[in-house]
């Protein structure tokens, strides 16, 4: 299927402390990833549309569906697999939120959260997936001062929410087409609206899905290289060698498959890189 990356970019890999955006669908399609490792970050899956089931190397088996939250914090190491239960149609965005270097050798976790705080409005609801947001506090452990929130417009709705200049925010819009802040999106690109701001407005022309993601700049530089955040190109070296040799990650239960191989590492030594260029 289709799958946009509008994060990391080559003028901007961040907005505050994520690191990555994929979106996929709307489509008929069967996801099947398979077993695969994560450090140094936070996956957070959520879906607009379809069901996706979820593994990992800490025994966690779990089922999302659209409006509900899958946060996996793989800090030192994890390894997980994802795949549809059933074919039809899914859409939804994947994200990685780099964690600090306090934290990012923490032990790893998963959490499944059902129930998200919700702003209502005419025509408007706004659902805070982590962080807080108008006074709405997601449950969702966070390690940086950060948001993120999906917006659900009906035709024509408009609304205005209170954020905090301190923050850079950035927008995509999956479904529909909308104004962020006098911008007219569609679903594709990501629209960076940096630090300074105290509103934002958001006016739907037809009914319309947005993604807002913010936080306080991550000032940290970062190695990012296939599954891996790290800071160091030794770093990277030792997580690529576990995973081979199969130190380190664990083993995901019940995924009918074999794990994915790391790719080669590239000739030149990878870099630590900042937030943008």
């Amino acid at each position: 299927m289709k799958v946009t990356r509008s994060l990391p970019g080559r003028d901007r890999r961040m907005v505050g402390a994520w690191c990555f955006v994929d979106h996929y669908g709307p489509e008929p399609a069967a996801m099947r990833v398979a077993p695969h490792p994560h450090t140094g970050l936070q996956t957070v899956t959520w879906l607009l549309e379809g069901e996706v089931l979820h593994r990992d190397s800490l025994g966690s088996e779990q089922v999302i569906t659209p409006g509900r939250l899958n946060l996996m914090t793989a800090g030192r190491a994890i390894s997980h697999a994802e795949e549809s239960p059933v074919e039809g149609v899914l859409h939804g965005v994947q994200l990685w939120v780099a964690l600090p270097d306090a934290s990012r050798h923490t032990e790893p976790a998963f959490d499944h959260h059902p129930d998200l705080p919700v702003l209502t409005g005419p025509g408007v609801r706004t659902t805070v997936i982590i962080g807080e947001l108008g006074g709405a506090t997601s449950p969702a452990r966070a390690y940086t001062p950060l948001v993120g929130a999906e917006l659900a417009l009906e035709e024509g709705a408009a609304t205005t929410l209170h954020v905090r200049p301190d923050f850079e925010y950035a927008a995509l819009v999956m479904s529909g087409a909308a104004e962020v802040d006098g911008a007219a999106l569609e679903p594709g690109p990501l629209l960076y609206l940096g630090q300074g701001r105290t509103e934002l407005a958001f006016a739907a022309g037809p009914a319309s899905r947005v993604l807002l993601l913010g936080g306080e700049p991550f000032e940290e530089r970062l190695v990012m290289w296939w599954n891996f955040v790290g800071r160091t190109h030794e770093e990277i070296e030792r997580f690529r060698k576990e995973w081979a040799e199969g130190t380190a990650f664990g083993a995901v239960e019940g995924f009918d498959g074999a794990p994915l191989p790391a790719p080669a590492l590239p000739g030149a030594r990878l870099k630590a890189r900042p937030r943008h260029r």
